[in-house]
């Protein structure tokens, strides 16, 4: 049988596997948020798995592999160990980033210093998930080249159909479970081939397999971890580093985590996984390579060698099946940054700048729309002449340039002001896209080195490191210049902030009478780890003119906060936001959403706040003319 033929028949096979997955949970989502963040229940293992599997593209170890073989253990700072270092950081993050009330990065910094930060952020945002995606496109083009000569217009068309169809049927979901099987299908694949080039290596060298790793390139620098020097390895840790910790897609698996205990053991499990194959696997088959492939010296030839070296030495079945996990490889990052990307676009532009009012029907539609949105961007940019890992590269130094002051500083310092937050991330993102586009257009020497870095050392890496130093001088000056952030901003980042907005309403509630008891026969509660998700749905009597509905509520009650528009509101009483009732659209224009994740140890308060916030809706709708009525559990269906 031809082999283009057999790998299809196996490729659709698989794909079908995916889409009984992503089916099978889109008949679970009843809200948004079960398609964006996968209803907040997902364990440590497949949080790991996830995490890593988003970062291992199949071109992603082809361009590793390629920088082992020509540049030693010292290429390890280049990519592989940010990855490992940036996941595990995250872990240790964990407990801070998973009480924010957000879905969204953009949404979290508009909470945090108002104004108008978003839209440049998700802007900026859906524009680094289409770079990372585009690497993967364009690892898949070079497979599927070398391996069946295809044309890398057949590579486009093949993933933007896969992925699109599992990632709009399950959300997050989807992509969390279908990334285990992606990671441990390219996992099984790297493992066989770093095995079968080191015993061919070996052989051919007349050593067994532990002297020729032991004994190979030795005296020749290749073993050494900082043959690059302490210099680089210092730039390329603060040029890439901080981009990845900020990343949106590995803060929604945060967010996704049942609890702070599956998602910090997930992001260490995930840094584990990661170091197998970029800091193991990819290393010594770089090792291998090198010996096969004496010959090799530029980037270009050296990113072919393992392909090369599969089509020279396995049977046609072998070869299928090696495409077919560096081709789940390249469908397992692609998903998660078609998800992370669509969702800012969804939620942070559509529903906040666009219609704040959109019903959860309408924002699962617009989301399918915006996945397509990032994953034809990212189909587009890869037949650009840019090489895999410089994508990933050009990505990482812009996010690090521009948001990742503003997110992170504002998370730790309280004085960090909406001011100061803008001009970091407009100094930073537009000094960093400046010198990207000056390096593209400048080109390399003949050295291959981009034209900045020729200038001073300190531009290696298109210069990131003074568009950070710039953007991060930028929020430190401007916002001591500023006015301090309002307290209904700090109050769900600053534990001392929130305390002040504290209030004594719980016990004054009579729990016995049968309106609450009536209220709490429709409220529905699910355990999700340390927290409890609570939500009441309620449906009015007509459809809701949405915006004067919450003006009418926030200037009867001043305990509600929109931190974010109009799309968000929260009941603000206490110091955890997560905990605080939020009110949102339900399916339709007539329905109105209560939730709220208090701790288990607080749900029996977080019960009677729900019950205060249902009150004090309906006596808003009542005064607009607008009768109320509970919709029971059994009586909602999937969005």
């Amino acid at each position: 049988m031809n082999m283009l033929v057999m790998f299809g028949i196996c490729l659709a096979i698989y794909i079908l596997v995916l889409l009984a997955i992503g089916w099978y949970y889109s008949k679970k989502q009843k809200s948004v948020v079960d398609f964006w963040l996968a209803g907040r229940k997902i364990g440590y293992i497949p949080i790991g798995f996830s995490a890593a599997a988003s970062w291992i593209t199949g071109g992603g170890i082809l361009a590793v592999t390629a920088s082992y073989l020509l540049g030693g253990l010292g290429s390890i700072w280049t990519f592989a160990a940010p990855n490992v270092i940036a996941l595990f950081v995250i872990g240790l993050l964990v407990s801070k980033i998973k009480s924010l009330p957000a879905i969204t990065q953009p949404e979290l910094l508009e909470q945090r210093y108002a104004g108008s930060i978003r839209l440049p952020v998700a802007i900026i945002v859906a524009i680094v998930m289409m770079l990372f995606a585009a690497a993967d496109v364009s690892g898949l083009m070079l497979i599927f080249n070398v391996f069946f000569g295809l044309d890398p217009i057949y590579a486009a068309i093949l993933i933007v159909v896969a992925v699109s169809a599992y990632v709009l049927l399950g959300g997050l979901s989807a992509v969390v479970w279908t990334d285990v099987i992606q990671y441990l299908l390219l996992a099984t694949v790297t493992i066989f081939l770093t095995i079968a080039v080191l015993f061919t290596a070996s052989d051919l060298s007349a050593l067994s397999v532990g002297d020729f790793i032991s004994s190979s390139q030795s005296g020749t620098g290749w073993w050494n971890p900082f043959s690059i020097g302490l210099p680089l390895v210092i730039i390329f840790c603060v040029a890439i580093i901080p981009g990845w910790i900020s990343e949106h897609d590995q803060w929604q698996k945060v967010w996704a985590a049942k609890d702070e205990k599956n998602a910090r053991n997930g992001f260490f499990f995930g840094s584990l996984l990661i170091f197998i194959i970029f800091g193991i696997c990819c290393c010594l088959l770089g090792l291998g390579l090198r010996y096969l492939f004496p010959e090799v010296s530029n980037m270009g030839d050296a990113e072919i060698a393992l392909l090369s070296y599969s089509l020279n030495n396995f049977s046609g079945i072998l070869i299928v099946m090696i495409a077919l996990g560096l081709t789940a490889a390249a469908m397992s990052c692609m998903d998660t940054f078609a998800t992370s990307g669509g969702s800012t676009i969804s939620r942070d532009i559509y529903q906040r700048y666009i219609k704040p009012d959109a019903t959860m029907k309408e924002l699962k539609v617009i989301n399918r729309i915006a996945v397509l949105i990032i994953i034809f961007g990212a189909t587009a940019i890869a037949f650009t002449s840019i090489n895999i890992i410089e994508y990933i590269h050009i990505a990482t130094y812009i996010a690090s340039a521009a948001y990742f002051f503003p997110l992170m500083v504002g998370l730790y310092w309280k004085r960090a002001t909406k001011e100061g937050a803008i001009a970091s991330l407009v100094v930073g993102g537009v000094c960093q896209i400046g010198m990207v586009l000056i390096d593209m257009y400048m080109g390399t020497n003949a050295a291959g080195v981009y034209y900045l870095e020729t200038l001073s050392p300190i531009l290696t890496c298109h210069g990131v490191i003074v568009s950070m130093a710039l953007s991060a001088a930028a929020i430190i000056i401007v916002s001591l210049m500023t006015k301090k952030s309002s307290v209904y901003n700090l109050a769900p980042f600053f534990e001392d902030e929130a305390k002040t907005l504290e209030t004594d309403e719980v016990s004054h509630v009579d729990t016995l009478s049968s309106e609450y008891g009536g209220y709490k026969d429709v409220l529905q509660a699910e355990v999700n780890g340390e927290r409890e998700h609570l939500q009441l749905d309620l449906k009015a009597s007509t459809p809701l003119n949405w915006d004067r509905f919450i003006d009418e509520l926030r200037a009867k009650n001043t305990a509600w906060f929109t931190s974010s528009g109009s799309n968000a509101v929260y009941r603000l009483t206490h110091a955890d936001l997560l905990s605080c009732p939020m009110i949102s659209r339900g399916n339709n224009e007539q329905e109105v959403w209560i939730s709220a994740e208090p701790r288990i140890e607080n749900t029996g308060t977080a019960q009677i706040e729900i019950y205060l916030a249902y009150k004090e809706i309906m006596e808003t709708l009542q005064s607009m003319g607008i009768l109320t009525d509970f919709i029971k559990p059994e009586e909602k269906k999937a969005i």
